[in-house]
C-alpha cells in the first residue's frame, strides 16, 4: 500500500502531454485523471467500514484526454468560438474575445461569425414551434447568440464606433431574427441607447463651455518656465484656499484612493495589451488608450503634488519641511492601509526622487519612526527582484476578504478590512509590453499564435478580478480636498531640480537621506576597491559593474541610485530600488515532455525572479530630445552589439543606417554606465546583477540623426 500511495502522489491530475496538429490548427494537449477506488471482494462503499480507502483496497485512475487549441488562422479561431468544447476548453471564448483586437478588427470578427439569414419560406408552409427546419443550423444560431452575449455583456465598448455603430447594427440584426425575444437582443439596444446618449451629452457639452471639472492634475496652473519666475510667482502666491497639506492624513489619503478606484474601474483591460499601450506615442494615436492615459495623468498628478508641496516654498527651514516629508509618509502608510497601491507607489516616487532625496538637512530632521515606515514602504517596490514583494503582497491581499454580511453573527461590529485592493497598473502594463515583446504573433504557416493571447488574458482577467472587487469601496468625495489637488503648481523636472539646488546647494555626498535596501555584498565591495585601486589598468572585464568603462550620463544632472519607473507615467528618476521591470511575472512555458513540438514558437523566456541561461527582456531608450522612452526587445546569447541597436533603433523608427553612429550603454546604480564594445556579445557582455535597462548614445563627431518620434 505504501508502494501505491507513493505512486498516487507522484500522478499530477492535469499533465502536459505534448501537441497535435489537426487541420492546420495546433492543440496543446494534456492528460487529466480523475481518481476512482475499488475495493476488495466482498466489501463495498455501503459497508460499516470508516471513510478512506481499504487496506486491501486499490486505486483507480481513469485518465481523459483535454485539448486547447493554442494556434490556428483566423477562420479556425472563430469556426472554434462556436463549435469549440466550452468544458474542455473553458478559457478560449474569453480569452479571444478580451485579446481579439490585438490581431483582428471587430468588424472582420463579426463577418466570420454571424451566418446569414434562412431562406424565406415557401408559401403555405407552416412549421411548428417544435419543429426545427435544420436542427445544426439552429445549434450553431444557439451558439452564436451565446457567444454575442458574453462579448456585449463583458466587452461593450467593442461595438463603439461613432456616429452609426456600425458593429453594433449587425449584432441587432442578427438578433433581431435569430433570437427577438433574447436577453441578447436586448441588452444590445440598451448599448445602443447607452452610445446615444453619450454622443448628445457630448454635443451638449462642446456647445455649451462650461467650467472644467476632468481629473486632477489636468488643469493645474504650471510654474513659469524660468527659475526666478517660479520663485517669485511662490513667493508673492495667496492662496486663495487651504493647501492639501492643510488637511487631515486619513482625508487625503481617502481622497486619493476614491479618484483611484473611480479611474481603475474605467479601465478597460483591452487597452493595456503590450499591442497597443506600446503604440500610444504613434503620429495619430492621442485617442488610444484613453482610460489607461487617465490613471498615467492621474499618478503624474499624485506624484505632482508631493513634489510641489515639499519644494514649492523654497523659503522653508529645515525642520519645517522635514514636517511635509513626514506627512506624505504618513499618508503613503495610510494609502498602504487602505489597499491602495496606485497612490503609494505615486507618492513613493516623488519621495524617492532626486529634488527631494537629495535634501540631506531636510531628511535630517525626519524622525526616526517616519524614516523606518519609509523604508519599509519603498521594499514593496523594490526592483531587486522585479517587484516581487508588490506581488507577493498584491496576491495576499487579493485572497484576503473581509466576512460577509450575512455570515456575521448578530450584533457583531461590523468589518474593518478595507475592499479593494486597487494595484499599481504599472505592473500589469510592463507584464503585457514584455510578454507582447517576447512572444511572436505569427507562427510558420500564417498560424495566429493563440496561445500567446492565453498568456495575456491570464493577466487581463486578474485586471478585471480586481476592477471588481474595487467596487464595494465607501468613499465619499470631499470637494475642499479635491479642489485643493487640482490647485497644486506643478513643477516640471528641470524646475524641481533646480529649485532643489536653490534649497540646498551641491554638496559632495548625501549621508542624511534615507538609504533603501542599499544591500552590497562582499564581492562587490571587493571588485569596487579593485576598480578604484586599478582605474587606469587596460585589462577590465566589460561585464564588470565597476569597470571605469561606466560613466556618469552625460548632459543630464546627476541624481541618486536608479532609472525611471515604468508607466504608469514618467515619474522622476528614482534612488531607491526602483527602476524599470525587466523580467516577466508568469512562466510563459510549463517544464515537462513535450513530445511534439510547436513550429516556429518562439524563445523561451525566463520565469520571475531568474534570468534564463539563453535569454532576456531588456529595455532600450535613446538619448534625444523627446525623454526617456524604454521599448523592449529580446536579448538571446546570441546577439551582438550592432545587431541589438540596429533593433532598438527600429524600434524608436529610427532608419537602421544610422546604427553605426550610435552606441550602446548599460545603465548602472550610482549614476554610472557600462560601454557595450563594438561588436561585443551584449548578452555576455552587460552585467547580470542590476535591471537590463540600456541607453543608445550617439557617437561623438556622428552627424545629426533626422528627427525621431519618440514611439
Amino acid at each position: 500500500m505504501a508502494r501505491t500511495a507513493g505512486r498516487e502522489l507522484a500522478l499530477a491530475p492535469l499533465q502536459d502531454w505534448g501537441q497535435e496538429i489537426e487541420d492546420g490548427a495546433v492543440y496543446s494537449v494534456s492528460l487529466r485523471r480523475q481518481r476512482s477506488q475499488r475495493w476488495s471482494p466482498g466489501e463495498g462503499p455501503g459497508g460499516s467500514q470508516a471513510p478512506g480507502p481499504a487496506p486491501d483496497a486499490f486505486l483507480h485512475y481513469r485518465t481523459s484526454k483535454v485539448r486547447a487549441l493554442r494556434a490556428a488562422r483566423l477562420e479556425r479561431l472563430v469556426r472554434e468560438l462556436v463549435s469549440g468544447d466550452r468544458e474542455q476548453d473553458p478559457g478560449f471564448v474569453p480569452a479571444f474575445l478580451a485579446t481579439h483586437r490585438a490581431f483582428v478588427p471587430t468588424a472582420r470578427v463579426l463577418g466570420l461569425l454571424l451566418p446569414p439569414p434562412p431562406p424565406p419560406l415557401p408559401p403555405g408552409v407552416v412549421i411548428k414551434k417544435t419543429e426545427e427546419r435544420d436542427l445544426s443550423f439552429n445549434q450553431n444560431l444557439r451558439a452564436v447568440v451565446s457567444v454575442l452575449g458574453s462579448w456585449l455583456r463583458d466587452h461593450p465598448q467593442d461595438f463603439r464606433d461613432p456616429p452609426a455603430h456600425s458593429d453594433l447594427g449587425s449584432v441587432r440584426t442578427f438578433l433581431g431574427w435569430a433570437a427577438p425575444l433574447g436577453a441578447e437582443a436586448r441588452e444590445a439596444e440598451k448599448l445602443l441607447g447607452e452610445f446615444l446618449k453619450e454622443a448628445e451629452h457630448a454635443q451638449e457639452e462642446q456647445e455649451q463651455p462650461q467650467a472644467w471639472a476632468g481629473p486632477p492634475g489636468a488643469a493645474r496652473t504650471p510654474c513659469p518656465d524660468s527659475l526666478e519666475g517660479c520663485l517669485e510667482e511662490e513667493e508673492g502666491l495667496v492662496p486663495e484656499g487651504p493647501e492639501l497639506l492643510d488637511f487631515g492624513v486619513d482625508e487625503v489619503a481617502e481622497q486619493l484612493t476614491l479618484m483611484d478606484v473611480e479611474l481603475f474601474s474605467r479601465v478597460r483591460p483591452c487597452e493595456c495589451l503590450g499591442s497597443v499601450w506600446s503604440q500610444r506615442d504613434r503620429p495619430g494615436a492621442a485617442g488610444t488608450a484613453t482610460t489607461v492615459r487617465a490613471t498615467v495623468t492621474q499618478f503624474n498628478a499624485v506624484t505632482g503634488c508631493v513634489l510641489g508641496s515639499v519644494l514649492g516654498a523654497p523659503g522653508l527651514a529645515a525642520p519645517q519641511r522635514a514636517q511635509r516629508l513626514e506627512k506624505w509618509i504618513r499618508i503613503a502608510q495610510r494609502c498602504r492601509e487602505l489597499r491602495n497601491f496606485s497612490s503609494l507607489r505615486a507618492v513613493l516616487s516623488a519621495l524617492q526622487s532626486n529634488p527631494i532625496y537629495r535634501l540631506k538637512r531636510s531628511w535630517g530632521a525626519v524622525s526616526r519612526e517616519p524614516l523606518s515606515t519609509f523604508r519599509k514602504l519603498s521594499q514593496i517596490f523594490s526592483d531587486e527582484n522585479n517587484h516581487l514583494s508588490c506581488r507577493e503582497i498584491l496576491s495576499q491581499e487579493e485572497a484576503t476578504e473581509g466576512p460577509q454580511e450575512e455570515d456575521k453573527p448578530p450584533g457583531s461590529l461590523p468589518s474593518k478590512l478595507p475592499p479593494g485592493p486597487v494595484p499599481y497598473l504599472g505592473t500589469f502594463l510592463t507584464d503585457l509590453v514584455m510578454l507582447d515583446t517576447a512572444l511572436p504573433d505569427m507562427l510558420e504557416g500564417d498560424l495566429i499564435n493563440f496561445e500567446k493571447r492565453r498568456k495575456e488574458w491570464e493577466i487581463l482577467a486578474r485586471i478585471q478580478q480586481l476592477q471588481r472587487r474595487c467596487r464595494s469601496y465607501r468613499l465619499s468625495p470631499h470637494p475642499p480636498i479635491l479642489g485643493a489637488l487640482r490647485a497644486q503648481q506643478q513643477l516640471s523636472e528641470e524646475q524641481s531640480y533646480r529649485i532643489s539646488r536653490v534649497i540646498e546647494p551641491p554638496a559632495a555626498s548625501c549621508p542624511s537621506s534615507p538609504r533603501i535596501r542599499r544591500r552590497i555584498s562582499l564581492t562587490k565591495r571587493l571588485s569596487a576597491k579593485l576598480s578604484r585601486e586599478k582605474c587606469s589598468s587596460p585589462g577590465e572585464s566589460p561585464g564588470d559593474p565597476s569597470s571605469p568603462a561606466s560613466s556618469l550620463s552625460a548632459g543630464s544632472p546627476p541624481s541618486s541610485p536608479g532609472t525611471k519607473d515604468p508607466p504608469p507615467g514618467s515619474p522622476p528618476a528614482s534612488p531607491g530600488p526602483q527602476g524599470p521591470s525587466t523580467k516577466l511575472p508568469l512562466s510563459l512555458d510549463p517544464p515537462g515532455p513535450r513530445p511534439l513540438a510547436l513550429p516556429l514558437s518562439g524563445p523561451r523566456v525566463p520565469p520571475p525572479g531568474q534570468q534564463g541561461s539563453e535569454a532576456r527582456v531588456i529595455r532600450v531608450s535613446i538619448d534625444n530630445d523627446h525623454g526617456n522612452v524604454y521599448r523592449s526587445i529580446l536579448l538571446t546569447s546570441q546577439d551582438k552589439a550592432p545587431s541589438v541597436v540596429q533593433r532598438a533603433l527600429q524600434k524608436h523608427n529610427v532608419a537602421q543606417p544610422w546604427a553605426r553612429d550610435y552606441q550602446l550603454f548599460q545603465v548602472l546604480p550610482g549614476d554610472r554606465e557600462l560601454l557595450i564594445p563594438e561588436n561585443a556579445n551584449v548578452f555576455y557582455a552587460m552585467s547580470p546583477a542590476v535591471p537590463g535597462d540600456f541607453v543608445l548614445r550617439r557617437k561623438e563627431g556622428a552627424p545629426p540623426t533626422p528627427s525621431v518620434s519618440p514611439t
